[in-house]
């Protein structure tokens, strides 16, 4: 009877680690030598708004991610993009097909947040609902200090603004189509994130190949 008890115990076990191992997801590191000069990503810097419904690889995944809101410096652990007085206010959460995930910078890793397929809340228009990647600029307000509310919404428009034109120019470099977009499910889309009261949806940027 103590072997059965034994058995039973290591396969619950085994199983609550395989369900604790598929709510992440490891990236590879980023590809951070690829890709057009930069003059050259500017020229053919544009919103597109046709998308393949071909999913984008782990790799480039990793190196979309890394180029909006990466660690450049992991000895400082500053960012890809700048921030006011290094806040690091924005958490970028990444809605596939299968699920919502919110990227772990540090760890260069997705953390599943919900199951299922919640494109059709990161926008209003057909394209998002079948695009591969909808990218949702969160900015948590709890960590922003030392400034009036006035300068506070100018300076986290402005970081929000330089994380979607670091996704625009890696998709200009890498031939993937993107566009950022301000209209999302106001009511749905935050519930699915499971954000709180100091997160605030600031803008959505969909990435994926361009339709043929």
């Amino acid at each position: 009877m103590k072997k059965i008890y034994l058995l039973v115990f290591a396969v619950y076990f085994a199983a609550i680690l395989s369900a604790q191992e598929t709510e992440k997801i490891k990236l590879p590191t980023p590809q951070t030598e690829i890709g057009k000069p930069l003059m050259q990503a500017l020229k053919l810097r544009a919103s597109v708004r046709a998308f393949d419904t071909k999913e984008l690889s782990l790799q480039e995944l990793s190196n979309l991610l890394w180029a909006a809101y990466g660690i450049n410096r992991p000895e400082s652990g500053k960012r890809t993009a700048p921030s006011a007085m290094n806040w690091q206010e924005y958490d970028i959460y990444v809605v596939l097909d299968n699920g919502a995930y919110l990227y772990n910078a540090k760890e260069n890793e997705l953390i599943l947040i919900t199951k299922g397929d919640i494109r059709e809340y990161c926008g209003v228009q057909d394209f998002v609902k079948t695009a591969p990647v909808n990218l949702v600029y969160v900015a948590d307000l709890s960590r922003v200090s030392r400034v009036n509310e006035e300068d506070k919404i100018i300076f986290v428009a402005a970081d929000c603004g330089f994380i979607a034109q670091n996704v625009y120019l890696y998709c200009a470099s890498e031939g993937l189509a993107c566009v950022v977009r301000g209209l999302v499910n106001k009511e749905k889309l935050p519930q699915a994130l499971k954000l709180n009261q100091n997160q605030k949806i600031i803008l959505s940027q969909t990435v994926g190949y361009p339709k043929k």
